[in-house]
């Protein structure tokens, strides 16, 4: 149960239940779309009216805005298009390069038009665990394929033999032979610069007829890394406006832990040298050899950071859903400035806050700064250009993020500021701002050791659902700031805002902690307290009662300025030990411990309406039968710690592979799955699954079709046994914490992927503790 307050006047409430559908009703726009791919290491390339972006594992895409993304090709198999010609296929036409990498994949492509017309492929491969790889050119006369072989132009990692330069291949000082790009000089002579840790990024002279190394060279010209620095994906793009080449690399690790993020310097010569803003010649950048492997303190202070880890957070009661945007390792990035329209654009694949190692293809505006520095827009391009903005336009609340120069896993999360009409910033920083001409702008922030120059964008901010001003800017350090203007609102607004989108979830059955919120949009506060606090303390600390269950009320108190409200919370903390939730199937969906609502029926998935479920005779009086085309959805928050047991019986009438029994989970990013078939990891055994923070509990067989079986697991703080009919099948450590909240999503027979499970269940119990070896014992006979 929850009730309000109201201590500032129902005219505010009124405004900001409206303001959302103010926002949404501006005259003049239409809601941004977005159609997405995946290519990891996007090499850029316009051909005709269309993009094309060619990367790793053969996979491509194309669009013709940048925004709207076609899969062109995906994987390297012997059916990929790219390479498809007759009998031909990528295998037979790249066998020797395959053979020398000791690889059957391929790594960042690119693609090139050279004066001939023809479309040269600048692919390669490489083993992996070392620096053997192929670096090699195939030609077409489409851009998308066939592509045919003209065969390999350098190799690496020849241990105790010689290399390019005649020297034995040494890979604290030689290249590792990948992740080329090809690019043209304004003299219309022809460059490619490659490499990926080991020796560095170096840079070759190219034949502009036919698109092969000019002799002589051995491995080029080194510019920047060695020793076996992270720093990779270079890509090069001449821009008129400034007469500058910027050579973009990625430092740090691609993975989601690896703290990828792409970094800048400038020549005015392709071949270089290479500054960055405080004038450190890039070739001197390298990681020191006295230290372990992969050194990124060595590095992590040179090159101009544009982008890394960081998150716009979306805090409760801000407006729109979600947790906000951002990206978590974004990088191996190409460039492409548009000669008719003067833009300049980033294109780089980016993974996701609480989405795991998935990623997509991003492009983002560029806008140069006063001092000539590339200046990355903070959100995706959706064919804003830079205009002159006026003063009365920027003003406001924002959100900042400050991107650093580390090498770090660390999302950067966004901090809450004001830019006021008297140029002052306030909020989790302070200082100045000034706008400069049509849009530039320059912040003073105190503690910073130079102004951060840059550009006011006005975006499409795909968390809040509209436009909003944005800025970029850039210190001489090499620091990027990125903002985000917030939707206007009044204290008042903010506060009612929090108080309707405040809520802790099903407290009907509390057996763990809870996660009471402290703080919330804009700063403000909340604070909490307990009716019974030796139940439920005012930070959500549970102490379960030992005889029955006790229920009590929480009281939050919303404040921001003056502005103020209550809610209440109407909480039942279940006794220690006993079971949370047991579903009988006894011709019902009801919970026969009489705490959460009847399950429901639905159709194939999580959020799809219809389906059937039946009886019939079960272990204990009756069971549900699932026809293989429905599911059951329970309520939300069945599980809400991480010590628990789930208790079922199962006769699966057949077993496909992925199709969940028990589901629960607390994100699409983050659940649980109970699987009578799982995967080829476990050689399609019985198992419980998770993701994205994989895990796999394989029990070593499979429970059979026809037949009731007993499954059972228990996690108790990471620790996790999984059994079969009472017997132990799998035991473990490090299971994720998935419901950390009490909104928890649960269901069966269904998920939002999968085949739905064809087969009956019964007596699915719930505990809220770890059952011992003898009590799950007990629930399988």
């Amino acid at each position: 149960m929850q009730k309000l307050s109201t201590l500032w006047g129902m005219g505010a409430l009124l405004a900001s239940s409206l303001l959302s559908l103010n926002a949404a009703a501006q005259a003049g726009f239409t809601p941004i779309t977005f159609k997405n791919a995946s290519v990891h290491d996007p090499s850029i390339i316009k051909v005709g009216s269309a993009f094309y972006v060619f990367g790793s594992h053969l996979q491509s895409a194309k669009s013709t805005d940048l925004m709207n993304w076609q899969q062109v090709s995906e994987g390297v198999t012997a059916t990929n298009h790219l390479f498809l010609n007759g009998s031909a296929n990528v295998f037979t036409e790249l066998s020797e390069t395959f053979a020398w990498a000791q690889s059957n994949t391929l790594w960042a492509a690119d693609v090139r038009q050279l004066a001939d017309g023809k479309f040269y492929m600048y692919y390669n491969a490489c083993k992996g665990d070392s620096p053997r790889s192929a670096l090699g050119i195939a030609v077409a006369n489409s851009v998308e394929g066939p592509y045919v072989d003209k065969g390999i132009i350098l190799r690496s990692g020849m241990w105790g033999q010689p290399s390019h330069d005649g020297t034995i291949y040494d890979a604290l000082k030689h290249p590792n032979a990948v992740d080329p790009h090809v690019f043209p000089d304004t003299a219309g002579r022809l460059w490619m610069v490659y490499g990926s840790y080991s020796g560095g990024i170096f840079i070759m002279k190219m034949n502009p007829t036919n698109g092969m190394p000019l002799p002589g060279q051995g491995y080029g010209k080194r510019l920047m890394g060695g020793n076996h620095s992270r720093i990779e994906g270079a890509f090069v793009m001449y821009s008129p406006a400034t007469n500058y080449y910027y050579m973009f690399t990625s430092f740090g690790g691609l993975d989601a832990g690896g703290g990828y993020n792409m970094r800048v310097a400038r020549s005015l010569n392709p071949d270089g040298p290479y500054l960055d803003a405080q004038g450190n010649d890039m070739a001197n950048v390298k990681s020191d050899p006295s230290k372990p492997l992969f050194d990124d303190a060595s590095i992590a202070p040179f090159g101009v950071k544009l982008m890394g880890n960081f998150l716009f957070e979306r805090k409760l009661g801000e407006v729109g859903t979600g947790i906000g945007t951002g990206y978590v390792s974004p990088g191996h990035n190409s460039a492409y400035y548009d000669a008719a329209t003067g833009k300049h654009f980033l294109v780089f694949h980016a993974r996701f806050p609480g989405r795991g190692e998935q990623y997509e293809i991003r492009s983002h505006l560029m806008q140069m700064n006063a001092d000539g520095w590339p200046v990355v827009a903070p959100y995706r391009y959706a064919k804003e250009s830079a205009v002159a903005v006026r003063p009365e336009f920027v003003v406001g609340d924002y959100l900042l993020v400050n991107h650093g120069k580390d090498i770090s896993a660390n999302i950067k999360k966004s901090r809450y500021i004001k830019l006021g009409s008297n140029g002052a910033i306030s909020g989790a920083v302070a200082g100045n701002w000034t706008l400069n001409g049509a849009n530039q702008v320059e912040l003073r922030i105190a503690g910073a050791p130079s102004p951060y120059k840059g550009a006011f964008l006005r975006q499409w901010d795909e968390t809040a659902k509209n436009y909003v001003m944005t800025f970029s800017a850039l210190s001489r350090e090499g620091v990027a700031v990125f903002g985000s203007r917030l939707i206007p609102r009044t204290d008042a607004q903010v506060v009612s805002a929090v108080y309707t989108e405040l809520n802790l979830g099903n407290l009907a059955a509390v057996s763990a902690n809870l996660t009471l919120p402290t703080s919330a949009a804009r700063d403000t506060v909340i604070t909490w307290t307990s009716s019974n606090p030796a139940i439920v303390s005012n930070t959500g600390v549970v102490t379960r009662p030992l005889n029955s269950d006790v229920s009590l009320t929480l009281t939050a108190r919303i404040t921001k300025g003056g502005a103020t409200a209550t809610k209440t919370f109407a909480v039942t903390v279940r006794r220690a030990g006993g079971v949370l939730a047991h579903y009988a199937f006894d011709g019902n969906l009801a919970d026969s411990a009489g705490v959460f609502a009847p399950g429901a029926v639905i159709g194939s998935k999580i959020d799809t309406a219809g389906g059937s479920i039946g009886y019939e005779a079960g272990m204990r009086g009756n069971a549900a039968v699932f026809d293989g085309s429905s599911g059951i959805r329970l309520p939300n928050g069945l599980i809400s710690s991480n010590t628990y047991t789930v208790s079922l019986w199962l006769k699966p009438a057949q077993l496909t592979a992925f199709t969940t029994t028990f589901f629960g989970a607390r994100s699409t990013d983050a659940w649980i799955s109970l699987l009578p078939k799982g995967h080829d990891f476990v050689n399609g055994a019985s198992m419980l699954w998770s993701g994205t923070a994989w895990y796999d509990a394989g029990v070593g067989m499979n429970i059979p079709v026809g037949r009731w079986s007993h499954v059972a697991f228990t996690v108790n703080n990471g620790a996790i046994n999984v059994y079969v009919d009472g017997m132990k099948k799998f035991s473990g450590t490090n299971f994720p914490n998935i419901f950390t909240n009490a909104s928890g999503v649960f269901s069966l027979g269904v998920n939002w992927w999968d085949v739905p499970y064809k087969g009956s269940m019964d007596e699915l119990r719930i505990y809220g503790s770890a059952l011992s070896d003898a009590e799950v014992a007990a629930l399988a006979r």
